[in-house]
C-alpha cells in the first residue's frame, strides 16, 4: 500500500488539473497563435507561467486504484501488476488464470 500522503497529493493534483484545464488551454491557444501580436502572446505565456505547477496535466502520475502503487501500472485495467496477480489468483477477473508449469 502506498503512503496515504502520496495518494492524497495525487488527488489534489487531479483536482487542480481539472480546475485550471480550461484556462490553461485558452492561454496556450493564445500563446501559440502566430497571427496574434508578439506582446499579446508573451503576456499569455507569463500568465501561463503564473498558474500553479501542479495544474499541469504532465505532473499527474498513474496509480493503482486498489493499492496506490505508482509503478508497474496497467492503463487498461487501472491496477498494478501485483494487484492484477492477486485478483487473478482469487478468480475475480473473468478469463484470467494464473499460469503454472
Amino acid at each position: 500500500m502506498a503512503k496515504k500522503s502520496m495518494i492524497a497529493r495525487e488527488k489534489k493534483r487531479e483536482a487542480l488539473v481539472a480546475k485550471y484545464a480550461a484556462k490553461r488551454a485558452e492561454l496556450k491557444e493564445i500563446a501559440n497563435d502566430e497571427s496574434k501580436p508578439m506582446e499579446e502572446r508573451f503576456k499569455a505565456r507569463l500568465k501561463l507561467a503564473k498558474l500553479p505547477r501542479n495544474s499541469s496535466a504532465t505532473r499527474l502520475h498513474n496509480r493503482c486504484q486498489l493499492t496506490g502503487r505508482p509503478h508497474a501500472y496497467y492503463r487498461k485495467l487501472k491496477v498494478s501488476r501485483i494487484a492484477l496477480r492477486e485478483l487473478g489468483s482469487n478468480g475475480q477477473i473473468p478469463g484470467m488464470v494464473k499460469s503454472s508449469w
